[in-house]
């Protein structure tokens, strides 16, 4: 009996030291991921599955569940399963928008510093762990970061006779009259899209010193963000530099506009940096003669541009062993290898100073250009609430960009229907 005692007590104190189970969990994990890159059958979800067959074979009795989901849906659609506590196990979000600081409070979000060692860590970028952290936990695991870029069809540059800018440097006047002169022939010089979740259009609104938040108020009715959001609806209803579509929700037309095959009627668009992936590999979407620009220069003197982490998040796990298991297969997609993928073919940068040393970008100049703006990069503002602040702004954006609204009215109205949210 006494030997019987101590070999519990054993089994115990590994349990307690190690965090883990002796046993092997078996069951099935769900997972929700969003479209990455194509494959020759146009198949944007090719890569997960592959990683989930890979970790299937390697762990016998695990199960993977995919739940395939538009990114433009992800976001309400996890706020869905949160308030109805039928969240899924892993899930490709920051810790700033589709989960909150708020949701890591309420304790839906496991924290995983035990899982990580300190030698681990230091291969991550602090910049990349930091968007991924608060009050001194770790919430996630970065695996990419991303930055807001201008992308330029040359073809349309030649065609008209303008120069691109030097070095890819320009001020905002001389932003608009390369627009202008760009415009002619049934082409646009420029055109961009507004929507909850995506910040394309957003460092124009920052260029001359404006913030949709500052000091825990709503400012983007300041007189710096007015100015710079009245600059770009200028450039629509006034210089006739923009496609009448310019400020609308229509992502893929914006895109296509810019990038597809027999459609390219936009010389110039803001595009978050996976799109250079996108324009530089053959296909429909495949420019050959593309360049990446800076965000032009406002009153603030900097080319300001947004930028941010992405990455897995673990949502709580009632079983510790499932909770382990959970962090092998997060583990699993993104070791420096796979974020070499992901900046080869995703458009994305590492998070991983191992990855950097592949030296991913070698033959990629347009990514390495893109790579240096990262200097200049924002985060979206930090707050509990931001996914609901952000709607009202965006839709009030929208209505600004139709013309149903000044630019005054549209963020005087924002600013009361956040006032409540940003207590």
């Amino acid at each position: 009996m006494k030997r019987l005692v101590g070999g519990i007590i054993i089994v115990l104190l590994l349990v307690a030291f190690t965090g883990f189970s002796l046993a092997d969990w078996k069951g099935t994990i769900t997972i929700w991921d969003a479209p990455r890159w194509p494959d020759e059958n146009d198949d944007k979800f090719h890569w997960i599955k592959g990683k989930i067959a890979e970790f299937e074979e390697l762990n016998p009795g695990v199960k993977i569940e995919l739940i395939e989901t538009p990114w433009a849906e992800l976001g309400d659609k996890l706020s869905i399963a949160i308030a109805g506590r039928a969240w899924p196990d892993l899930v490709p979000v920051d810790i700033s928008g589709a989960i909150n600081k708020g949701h890591l409070d309420q304790g839906v979000v496991e924290p995983l510093d035990d899982f990580f060692t300190a030698e681990e860590l230091a291969d991550f970028v602090p910049g990349a762990l930091a968007a991924y952290s608060y009050n001194d936990k770790l919430w996630g695991i970065p695996t990419s970061m991303s930055v807001h870029v201008m992308l330029l069809n040359l073809d349309h540059f030649e065609a008209a006779g303008v120069e691109p800018p030097k070095d890819g440097k320009w001020t905002w006047d001389e932003f608009v009259e390369t627009a202008k002169a760009l415009t002619r022939e049934g082409n646009y010089g420029f055109t961009t899209y507004i929507l909850k979740g995506y910040y394309e259009a957003w460092p124009f609104f920052y260029m001359d010193g404006g913030r949709p938040i500052v000091d825990g108020k709503f400012a983007f009715d300041s007189p710096e963000a007015i100015s710079a959001i009245q600059k770009l609806v200028d450039l629509k209803f006034v210089h006739g530099a923009a496609p009448i579509e310019m400020g609308s929700a229509d992502v893929g037309g914006a895109f296509q506009a810019l990038a597809r095959e027999g459609q390219r009627h936009v010389a110039m668009g803001p595009w978050n940096s996976w799109a250079i992936a996108t324009v530089s590999t053959e296909g429909v979407n495949y420019l050959p003669n593309v360049m990446v620009a800076e965000y032009p220069v406002g009153d603030s003197g900097k080319p300001v541009t947004i930028g941010g982490a992405g990455g897995w998040v673990i949502m709580k796990q009632p079983n510790k062993e499932k909770l382990a298991k959970v962090v092998e297969f997060a583990k699993f997609l993104s070791t420096a290898e796979e974020q070499y993928k992901f900046a080869r073919f995703y458009g994305t940068f590492p998070s991983r100073f191992s990855t950097m040393e592949m030296d991913p970008f070698a033959d990629q100049p347009l990514m390495k250009r893109a790579m240096e703006m990262l200097e200049f990069a924002e985060a979206v503002p930090d707050h509990p609430n931001w996914a609901q602040i952000d709607e009202r702004i965006q839709a009030e954006l929208q209505l600004i960009f139709a013309g149903e609204k000044t630019v005054e009215q549209g963020m005087q109205d924002a600013a009361r229907a956040v006032e409540r949210l940003l207590r």
